[in-house]
């Protein structure tokens, strides 16, 4: 399943998805972790301009697909966390969202 190509749904009444899916999602997306019902990493950047370049390129993904992390900015890294609130936990969407944060950065 390619992520980049699919876009975000709405998820009321929803279920989170399963463990088993979580985890082979996971696997296609390098340093995320699970915390707790949410999907975390922690970017880093050589200076502020960098980190910020990247929270705004997000910030209108997020709006494209109406899902929204909840991100802490800081001078050289930005933590991106993703969760379905309606489903009460992980569900494609943040997968999907995630491999576009993934993509911003990636070098070919």
């Amino acid at each position: 399943m390619n992520l980049l190509e699919l876009s975000c749904t709405p998820q009321h009444g929803q279920s989170p998805l399963a463990e088993n899916t979580v985890k082979q999602l996971l696997s296609g997306l390098p340093d995320w972790q699970i915390d707790g019902i949410e999907l975390s990493k922690t970017f880093r950047f050589a200076d502020f301009h960098d980190t910020m370049a990247f929270v705004n390129a997000l910030a209108w993904i997020a709006h494209r697909e109406d899902h929204h992390p909840d991100m802490s900015v800081h001078y050289n890294r930005a933590v991106v966390n993703f969760s379905t609130h309606d489903a009460g936990g992980l569900t494609l969407n943040d997968f999907i969202c995630a491999a576009k944060a993934e993509a911003l950065i990636s070098r070919p």
